[in-house]
C-alpha cells in the first residue's frame, strides 16, 4: 500500500511539473498599482493564505474587473470569513474568487439582493447556472471592501484550477514589483531522538544568526550528535510594502546536496490546518513567531514540501564535521543563504529533554473518552500529531484541557453533568473558552438530556458559563417618532458582552427588511433604495436573539417622504 501512494504521489508531482499554466490568460483584476499586504502561502492561523491581498489604497470601493471571460458560479454573503464572496468559473477550467467585497456590480448585486428577500437572510450563498450571469474579460463585477473577517480594506485575490485547489497567481504572468531579499529572523535546531543532542542539549536550540555584507547570513557554529533538524523564521517585502509577507521557495542542502525542498505554488483546502504540523506550533503560541520546520515528521502530508532527502531529516556523526546551507527566496528570485557549521561531537553529559509527565497520556492512533470532575473529555483517534502528555485537571465548573501549546487535528469533545442545576437557568448555561482576559469566549453549545455538550479545536481552559442578560439594541442616526427624509440608511448598534449575537430580523410596517451586520462594529445597516417605502409614517422592529436564546426587541417609528 505504501508503494501505491508514493507511487501516486511521484506522478502527481510529476503531473503538475509538465502542466503548462495560461500565461497571461488572466489581467489584473484592478486598475491600480498592485502593492500585496499579504501573498499566496503566507503562513495564518490553521491555514496557508491561499490568494493575494491587494492593497487598495486603504479605502473601499475600488471598481473590480473580470480578468477573462466566464460566468458567475457562486455567490457568498457571510457575516464571518470572505464576507461578500465572488467565485469566476473560466473556460479554460480555471476558477478565480474575489473576497471581503464591499458590494457587486449592479446585475450581480440585484440578483443577490432578490435571493435575499427571497430567502428573508442577510447570510446566503447561491450557485447560478451557467447561463445566468455571463461576464466578458473587463466587466465591472464589484467593488472592493472590508467584508468578513477582514482586518482592513483589500481584495483578497484568487486563482484556482480545475479541482478547486488555489495556485500561486504569480504563476500566471501577474507581476508584483519586488526587488527586496527576503529576511530571515530567526533559526532554530531539534534534536529529534533520545539519542540526538546539539550543543549537549537535547531540547530545541536558538542559533545566533550573523548578518553578511551580501544580506546572507552565517550561523555560529554548533556541535551535534544523532538525528536533527532545522526551522527557520523568515519573511519577504515588495517593493512599496512593509507588510512581512511569505517567502517563495525554501530549499536546504547538506554538504552540497539537496536535502529538502518547499515550495508555495498550490496545495488543497483539505491538508491547508497541516500548517500546524509545519509550523513550530508550541514556539508560535509562544512568542508569536512561526517558525518553519525544514523537515518532514510524521502525520504531516503536505503537498507543498517537493523534494527530501530522509524526510529533511539530517544524521550527525562523531567526529564528522558538515555544513547545512538554507536558501530562501522569493518569486522574482531574490535570493538570500543561510550557512551553518556543524561539528560533530557526542558529549558525555546532556541537558535532558524537557517533558511534562502526567496521568493522561494520549496515543495520537486511539481514541479517549476522559473524565475529571463534572467533565468528560472525547478524544478522537488522529486529533493529535503525535503521542502526548496532556496536563488535564478540573475544579467545579472549570476544566483545565493542558494549554493551547499542541496543536489539534481534530475536534475534542467536552461534555458536562448540569443536572444540578436551577431549571430556570439551565437553558441560559453554555461552554466557553477563557480568552486571555480572562473572559468566556462562547463555543458552539448542544444541550443533551442533562448534558451540554461543545467540541473545540484548541486547548486551555474551558468553564461552565451562564448568559441571562438579553442583547441591547441602540439606534444610531435616527430618533423615535421623528423625521428621516433625508437618511439614506438606518444604522442601529446591537450588541451581547457573554454569549454573542446569534440571529436577528427587521420589519418595517411588518415586511422584511435587509439589514447587513458588521460585527467588527456591532452595527446593522438598511438601504432604503433596497425598497420603495411608500408611507409617511413608518413602523420598525427588530429582534436580535443571542446564543442562548435571550432576546431582545427595539421598535421606533420613523416619518419619511
Amino acid at each position: 500500500m505504501k508503494k501505491i501512494k508514493v507511487l501516486f504521489f511521484l506522478c502527481y508531482v510529476s503531473l503538475f511539473a509538465q502542466e503548462e499554466l495560461p500565461d497571461n490568460y488572466f489581467s489584473n483584476p484592478v486598475k491600480i498599482p498592485l502593492v500585496l499586504s499579504g501573498n499566496f502561502g503566507e503562513l495564518r492561523n490553521n491555514h496557508f493564505h491561499s490568494g493575494l491581498d491587494i492593497k487598495t489604497q486603504q479605502q473601499s470601493g475600488i471598481p473590480i474587473y473580470a480578468p477573462a471571460d466566464g460566468f458567475i458560479n457562486r455567490i457568498k454573503v457571510s457575516h464571518f470569513g470572505y464576507g461578500k464572496a465572488l467565485y469566476l468559473k473560466h473556460p479554460n477550467g480555471y476558477q478565480t474568487v474575489y473576497a471581503h467585497l464591499k458590494k457587486y456590480g449592479d446585475t450581480i448585486q440585484k440578483f443577490v439582493k432578490n435571493a435575499q428577500y427571497k430567502k428573508e437572510s442577510y447570510e446566503i450563498e447561491i450557485f447560478p447556472e451557467a447561463n445566468q450571469l455571463r461576464v466578458k474579460k473587463g466587466d465591472l463585477i464589484g467593488y472592493t471592501g472590508n467584508s468578513g473577517s477582514s482586518d482592513g480594506p483589500h481584495l483578497h485575490f484568487e486563482i484556482r484550477d480545475k479541482n478547486s485547489r488555489p495556485m500561486n497567481p504569480l504563476l500566471f504572468g501577474i507581476i508584483i514589483p519586488d526587488t527586496e531579499n527576503p529576511i530571515a529572523t530567526n533559526l532554530y535546531a531539534y534534536p529529534l531522538t533520545k539519542d540526538s543532542q546539539i550543543n549537549q542539549s537535547q531540547n530545541p536550540i536558538k542559533i545566533r544568526l550573523i548578518s553578511q555584507k551580501d544580506g546572507s547570513y552565517k550561523a555560529e557554529n554548533i556541535t551535534a550528535f544523532g538525528k536533527i533538524g532545522f526551522g527557520i523564521s523568515t519573511f519577504d517585502q515588495q517593493n512599496g510594502a512593509s507588510n512581512k509577507n511569505g517567502v517563495y521557495e525554501i530549499d536546504t542542502f547538506y554538504n552540497g546536496k539537496q536535502n529538502f525542498k518547499v515550495v508555495f505554488e498550490k496545495f488543497s483546502f483539505a491538508e491547508t490546518s497541516y500548517i500546524n504540523r509545519y509550523i513550530d506550533y508550541k514556539y508560535y503560541k509562544n512568542n508569536k513567531i512561526r517558525i518553519q520546520k525544514l523537515f518532514r515528521e510524521s502525520n504531516n502530508p503536505l503537498s507543498i514540501i517537493k523534494n527530501e532527502n530522509g524526510n529533511g531529516i539530517l544524521d550527525i556523526q562523531h567526529r564528522l564535521n558538515s555544513t547545512y546551507l538554507i536558501k530562501v527566496r522569493d518569486f522574482n528570485k531574490n535570493t538570500i543563504f543561510i550557512s551553518i557549521p556543524i561539528i560533530g561531537e557526542r558529549p558525555e553529559t546532556l541537558t535532558p529533554e524537557i517533558t511534562n509527565k502526567t496521568e493522561d497520556f494520549v496515543y495520537t492512533q486511539e481514541g479517549y473518552s476522559i473524565t475529571k470532575g463534572k467533565f468528560n473529555i472525547y478524544i478522537p483517534a488522529n486529533s493529535l500529531y503525535e503521542d502526548t502528555y496532556l496536563d488535564i485537571d478540573a475544579k467545579v465548573d472549570t476544566l483545565k484541557l493542558h494549554k493551547d501549546v499542541i496543536p489539534l487535528h481534530k475536534k475534542l469533545s467536552i461534555s458536562i453533568d448540569i443536572s444540578n442545576y436551577n431549571k430556570t437557568d439551565i437553558d441560559k448555561l453554555y461552554i466557553g473558552r477563557l480568552n486571555y482576559k480572562k473572559i468566556p469566549y462562547y463555543i458552539k453549545t448542544f444541550r443533551k438530556g442533562n448534558k451540554l455538550i461543545a467540541k473545540t479545536k484548541k486547548l486551555g481552559t474551558f468553564v461552565l458559563a451562564v448568559d441571562t442578560k438579553n442583547p441591547e439594541i441602540k439606534p444610531i442616526n435616527f430618533l423615535n417618532k421623528k423625521w428621516i427624509s433625508k437618511n439614506k440608511t438606518l444604522k442601529i448598534k446591537i450588541t451581547d458582552d457573554l454569549s454573542g449575537i446569534s440571529s436577528y430580523r427587521a420589519t418595517i410596517n411588518g415586511q422584511f427588511i435587509l439589514m447587513e451586520y458588521d460585527y467588527k462594529k456591532d452595527v446593522l445597516t438598511y438601504d432604503f433604495k433596497d425598497q420603495i417605502i411608500s408611507e409617511v409614517e413608518n413602523n420598525l422592529k427588530l429582534i436580535v436573539i443571542d446564543n442562548v436564546g435571550n432576546n431582545a426587541t427595539f421598535e421606533s417609528t420613523f416619518y419619511r417622504k
